[in-house]
Parts: C-alpha cells; structure tokens; sequence
C-alpha cells in the first residue's frame, strides 16, 4: 500500500507511477484505491491495463475487502493500494473505520509512506516513525521522500530514518505539473485530459528512475497469504434468462465515475452493457431496455450537454415511457430540467445548479418507498460528493432519507439522487434493475414529430456538427427574408463608400494600419498605443486566446461563440459561466471563479441583447486576471451607456468590430483597446499585414466627424425597429429578453424556426449558443414593413392570418 501522513504529500503521484514502471518492467499489475474516490482508479487503469478498483469497507463491508483485492487481482503478480487522506485518517467518529490503516489490517498489506519533505529536514523522519508506532497491526515497511531538494537535506533525513529504523524505497525530486490539473472535486479525470497516456508513461518512468524497485517488490512478497475466495459476481445475482438485454451506459467525458463491478454484477446478471456518450452520441443505443447514468463532471460540460438536443429528446423519451433507469449525482443532474441554467433532459421536476458549499458525507441512507431498486426502510451505505443543489419540486417523491433528509427522486421505473452506492456491498440493488430491465420493452429511438403533425410542433433542426463556429450567415440563402445576421438593413453612406472605392487605388501597396490606429485612439479619447487594429473581432478573439497559457479560462454565456472556439482552438479547455433565464441573462459576478485569470464578456451580448452594468463590468478585474469585453455591438446602442472604451483599465481589453453596424461583413474590421502592454503582446502575435487597407480605409472614415451623425442616426433607427419587433412578438405571448441590441433573443417555441423557414423567413437558431434550447431563436432588428412580414409569418402558424392588424402593426 502506498499511503501519506496525509493529504498532498504525493501519494497519487507515486502510486500510479510505481505501477506504470512495474508494468513496464514486465509485471502484471493491478492498481486499488482506498476510499470511493473514481478519478484516481482511471489513472491506475491506464498504468496498469486492468480495471482499477475501489477498496471500501463503509461501502461493502469489511468482510468483502479480501474478497474484492483477490478479485480485482486475479491474474496479476503484485498488487498496488493507494491509500486515501492520511495513513490513520477514516470515517469521522469511528475510530478509524474505513481509513488506509484499516484496509492494509484487513488485507495485511505492507505499507510504504510517502512523505513531502519541501521545508522540513528531520522532523520528516519523527512524522514517519510517528505514523509507524500509532498502530501495532499496521507494518509501515518503508518511506519514499518526495518533492526531495537538496542532497544534503536529503541525506540527513535518509539517516534520520535509518536510526528509525524505517528503509528509503526512494527519493523522488521536485517537478511541479504532472498531476496539477484540478478542479472543484478534485484531479481532472484521466478521460478528459489530452494524451493521459503520455502522461501515465512519464510518471512511469520517472518513478522508474527514482524508486527502488525491487526493494518495493520485496516488501510486496513479504505480505502474509489471504485464506478467502475472491469475490465473484455470479454468486452475487442470477441471470433470469430470456436474451440478454441491453442496458445503456453514459460514458465520455462527462460521465466517467462508476466502479468497474457495477458492470460486471449487470453482466453477470444477463444484461448486456453497452455504452453511449452523452455529448456526440444522437440517440440511446438500439434497443435500449435500461439505462444507467452514473457520475462525473456534467456541470463542466453544461452547454455541450445541452447542445445535443437530439439525445436529450431521445433520453426523455425513454425514460417517461417506463425503460427502467438509475441515475447517481451527475445523472440526476443530466435528467433534470436545467443545469446551472442549461437545458437537461426535463424529466426530473428540479432545476439544479452550482452552489459555493461542498456536500461531502459517507452516510447510511434509508429508502424513503418502494422504487425500481429499493424497498422502504431498507438501509445502505453510500456517499455523497458535489458541489451542486437540485430542489425538488412540492410532493416529489423521495429516493432516500440521508440524516433525516428526504432526497433523490423514486418510482417504480427511475431511481436517482446524489447518492453513490458500491453494489458489491448491496448486491439486491443490481438483481432487481437487472429484473426490471429483462422485463421491459426495448425502446425505440424517438424522433421528434415531423413538420405539420398535428400532435406537436416539429423541432425539425437538424444537429449542427461544430455548433461554436455556426453563424447567422449559415442560416439565410436566395429568396428568404433575412432576420438571421444582424447586418444594418439599409445603404451605406457615400462617404464609407467613397472610402472604400478609394482603398482600391492603394491596393498594390502594402497595408499600413497607423491611419487606423491614429483614428481609433481619437475617436474614442485614447492614445495610440492602446489600440490595436485588427482583421475584424475574430482575430482579435484568436489573438487574445493565444496571447498566454491561460491556467482557467472562463466565459460568460449565452455569447457570441467565436471567443470560446478560438480559446479551445488554442488548446485551453474553456469554463463556461451561463447567465440564466430566470434572472434575464444578467451575469451574476459570484459565478465567475475567483480562480479565472481570462473572463470573456459580451456587453451586449450575442445573441441575448442585455447590457450588464459598466461596475459590474470593472468588478471582474482581480491582480492576474485579464477582462475581454467584446463591445461589438456597443456603436448600436444609442450614447453608448456603459462602454468602457473610453477608460484605461489595467487587466481590460475591449474589442470593437464595424463589420455589422456600417454593413461590410465582407471587409473585416475591428480593433482592441487596452492598456499598452497588452496591446504589445497581442501586436506580437498578430500576422504581418493582416489588416487590408480596405479595412485600414473604413475603420479611419468610420471614426470621422461624418460617420459622427450618421452612427447616431442608425443606432436610433435599431432601437425603434428592435422596440417594434420586440412588442409584436410580446402581443402574440412570446417571451422576450429585454436587449440593448439590434436584435431579440425570444422564445417562440421547438419547431417554430424551420416553420418559418419553410415560410419564407430565415431567423437565427439559438440552439448552438451554449445555455441555450431550441425553442428560443434570435430575430435581427429590421425596417418595419419586414417587421410586419415576419409577424405575419408566425400568426399562420398560430392560426391568427386573417384576424385583422394587432395594434403595434397599425401603429407601425
């Protein structure tokens, strides 16, 4: 067993490297781990090529513990334990029950400490000598000395432990970052990290290098032999017979915690598991006749969840039509209605979110009714680790009652809650989902019903494979009325056109941006070496997400999409932040991770139009931390309240583009504002030349004394036209999120976009703006007779055609 003093010392470091470097020296090995932990098992499977497993008498019972190490270690020639927390560390208030000590008693395992021995010399030796003597029937045979610096320190704790008594199996130097990934409950699973493997491999070798082998294969062959069988799961269940039916299992990134006997228990009990991944997978498997969600992280995968409208639809379907189902925490947040604001399936009657406190208990749990896998009263162990709150809504009925609490959803063909139950300690629970699931019917995939069904509006959307880098422009085509790019309806003015026309006279030279720059930095009251032009907000975007090795990058959404594609486009793994319905999209600034040091914020935002506050804006900075404020849309909002262009902020950085609101799309323009060393960094790494002259032309006589008058004339115009198109669609009972911007984000309905579309009449899916569902679709702000049109379009829908103008029609 590889135990510690105590949390942080290296234990999983060392553990899973001296298992790679075993395996790599020829050995059969297999990797446990104390506790009910999943994430480290995944790194033990890929060290040692087998399962990892879990050791855990509160969750099995202590007399499964031999049982289940010679199970998981058939076959191989040594065994591996990680321990959990420190050597003597256990449940709270039981004298040590379930902690690594009691494990390596039961097992009779030799221990071996890891000890950090950063900032202290021979009190390490007096630590491991401490946690030797505390209990007789425990063999601490040894110390590995981690996070080792200098040799002299080293070695006067090697003979400190000497005289102890206490061999060094190692000495292992100082490298920060091979296991530093972390995150609100702690290790990044393997299967969401870049090329664990490579990984893996390193830490093998490198523990190769630094630990004493074979004198740790020594002190594993002195472990006494364990008279027990080993835990077999066919003694466990039985099979009813009649096929073997499929049980569907969510796997992937999101969903990577269950322990590998729950699989072997439904096997073994004649079901069929096969698994499914709940962000690219469309549908359940075929003939899908259970389903099991176990844990994992959904609330970092919220928006792409939520994005794959066609599984959610499919699951739903299932689960409401009685195909048997568990769901343990991340499952029971995928079934509920929304997660953190995002869409989930809809089938649980809670909306759940993340909170600031930390639900961390071993508890005995007892079942609150007679459900899918319990009856009342019965008892089990289990534990409970997150950082999310689900309320239930008034009357619904609870899975269990966990230290006088009612929690969990039941009934007689779903069972979730936060709980985790090892089924190896409650066996009954695996027999009678396997019952239910060979008694049921297999489902069928559910497609959503077609256009013009008479049941139900038609959802009609096809999935969009890359739904960061969909577009509005994606959304028009030839004879379809365009409220689906936000692009100023109207001519450009003579003085832009006459601009560009010039520009062409220069085009044989190479583009030179300082007219650009000089005229941005007077336009909006800063100095030139603020500004930096740019081909357009995209490549600002692309720019800013390669402008350092950002350790938490956040965004704010629903947004504009571009910054989140270029950010993982650039290798970072994005944290998304959603602003929900519920509060109007407004940000609330507590959602932000003190931890971030890149927040991307629209203001307004694409596609849902609020305009957050300018201090609440400025409160985002922290010492570190840089604030990308994408302001592209900001010339469209009359005065230009709560801009923050004007302002030298340290830690800010505003980006403008001219592309929508002086209607070139085509001639990519913007800049970003911020202070100089920023933009010195960001001027590194842009392209030589990347801005035309064409774009170098429009951006100086977008910033001109003419273009004064007329921004301001057009920004008018939008907000009338976007006040008329947000009170026609009020008048038919939409909802509709109060904007600042050109444009309405409301929710007309699933289905109602391609109806529109068959009708003549292109409108912008929101389906592909994380945090968002398909019934909501953003609509541009147009002149009003286009205005009418679409209004008009939707009261055919709605069977209105022909009953006379509603009143903002006539008054339009």
């Amino acid at each position: 067993m590889v135990s510690a003093p105590a949390s942080g010392q290296g234990k999983t470091t060392v553990a899973t490297g001296l298992m790679a470097a075993l395996r790599a020296a020829g050995h059969e090995v297999s990797g446990h781990k104390v506790g009910p932990d999943y994430i480290d098992p995944g790194y033990h499977a890929l060290a040692t090529g087998r399962p990892g497993r879990n050791l855990d008498p509160h969750l099995v019972g202590a007399e499964r513990i031999v049982p289940l190490l010679l199970h998981g270690a058939a076959g191989a020639h040594v065994a591996v334990i990680e321990g959990v927390m420190g050597l003597h560390d256990g449940r709270l208030g039981t004298a040590g029950f379930a902690s690594s000590a009691h494990v390596a008693a039961l097992t009779r395992t030799p221990v071996v400490l890891v000890v950090d021995i950063a900032g202290q010399s021979r009190s390490a030796a007096a630590v491991a000598l401490g946690m030797a003597a505390y209990d007789a029937g425990v063999d601490v045979a040894g110390v590995v000395l981690n996070r080792a610096g200098s040799a002299r320190n080293t070695a006067e704790i090697h003979r400190a432990l000497e005289r102890a008594g206490l061999p060094v199996l190692g000495v292992v130097p100082r490298e920060d970052g091979l296991f530093t990934p972390s995150r609100h409950l702690g290790l990044v699973p393997a299967a969401e990290r870049a090329e664990p493997e490579q990984l893996v491999a390193r830490l093998g070798e490198r523990m190769a290098r630094h630990l004493d082998l074979d004198g740790l294969l020594a002190v594993a062959r002195a472990a006494p032999g364990l008279g027990a069988a080993p835990w077999d799961p066919g003694r466990e269940v039985v099979a009813p017979g009649g096929g073997r039916p499929v049980v569907a299992v969510a796997g992937g990134r999101a969903f990577t915690f269950r322990y590998a006997e729950t699989e072997e228990l439904l096997t073994a009990a004649g079901c069929a598991v096969v698994p499914f991944d709940p962000l690219t997978d469309t549908a359940l498997p075929p003939h899908t006749r259970g389903i099991y969600l176990g844990g994992g992280f959904p609330e970092v995968y919220a928006a792409d969840l939520a994005a794959n409208r066609a599984l959610l639809h499919d699951l739903r379907a299932a689960v409401r039509g009685g195909v048997p189902t568990v769901a343990e925490c991340a499952g029971l947040l995928y079934l509920a209605a929304s997660l953190d604001g995002a869409p989930m399936a809809g089938v649980l009657p809670t909306e759940t979110a993340m909170t600031d406190r930390l639900t961390l208990r071993y508890p005995v749990a007892t079942a609150a009714a007679d459900s899918l896998l319990t009856r009342a009263g019965e008892q089990v162990t289990g534990h409970e680790f997150h950082r999310t709150r689900a309320v239930p809504a008034a009357g619904s009925p609870a899975a269990w009652r966990v230290d006088g609490e009612a929690t969990g959803f039941a009934s007689a063909t779903c069972h979730a809650s936060y709980l985790h139950v090892h089924w190896a300690g409650h066996p009954r629970l695996a027999q009678r989902f396997a019952d239910a699931v060979h008694a049921a019917s297999p489902h069928a995939t559910a497609v959503a019903p077609a256009a013009g069904s008479a049941s139900a509006r038609p959802r009609g959307d096809e999935r969009v494979p890359d739904p960061l880098r969909h577009h509005g422009d994606r959304e028009t085509g030839p004879g379809l009325l365009d409220f689906a790019v936000n692009v100023y309806e109207g001519a450009r003015p003579e003085w832009l056109d006459r601009a560009l026309r010039r520009s062409l006279d220069r085009v044989a030279e190479y583009p030179d941006p300082a007219p650009a720059r000089a005229a941005i930095a007077r336009h909006h009251g800063r100095e030139e070496r603020d500004v930096l032009p740019t081909a357009g907000a995209a490549e600002a975007f692309t720019l800013v997400a390669r402008l350092r090795d950002w350790r938490l990058p956040v965004v704010v959404h629903p947004q504009f999409t571009e910054p989140h594609a270029a950010l993982e486009q650039a290798g970072h793994r994005v944290t998304t932040v959603l602003c929900r319905p519920g509060d109007g999209f407004a940000l609330d600034p507590a959602d932000v991770p003190e931890e971030a040091d890149l927040v991307v914020i629209g203001n307004p935002t694409n596609p849902t139009g609020v305009l957050h506050p300018a201090g609440l804006v400025r409160g985002l900075r922290r010492a570190g931390r840089l604030v990308v404020v994408d302001e592209a849309f900001m010339d469209a909002v009359p005065g230009e309240p709560q801009s923050l262009v004007r302002e030298r902020l340290t830690g800010v950085a505003v980006i403008r583009s001219l592309t929508k609101h002086w209607s070139i799309p085509g001639v990519r323009a913007g800049y970003v504002v911020a202070d100089p060393g920023v933009i010195r960094e960001l001027a590194a790494l842009q392209p030589p030349w990347s801005v035309s002259t064409t774009a170098v032309d429009a951006m100086v006589a977008a910033c001109s004394d003419a273009a004064a008058a007329d921004a301001r004339d057009r920004a008018l115009a939008l907000a009338r036209w976007r006040d008329l198109l947000a009170d026609g669609l009020r008048a038919r009972g939409f909802d509709v999120v109060a904007s600042s911007a050109p444009f309405v984000l409301a929710r007309l309905g699933e289905g109602t976009r391609p109806l529109l579309r068959e009708r003549g009449v292109a409108v912008r899916r929101a389906d592909t703006f994380p945090g968002l569902g398909g019934d909501w679709v953003r609509v541009a702000a147009r002149p009003p007779e286009r205005t009418r049109r679409l209004l008009a379009a939707l009261d055919s829908l709605n069977g209105r055609a022909g009953q006379g103008r509603s009143p903002e029609e006539r008054h339009a």
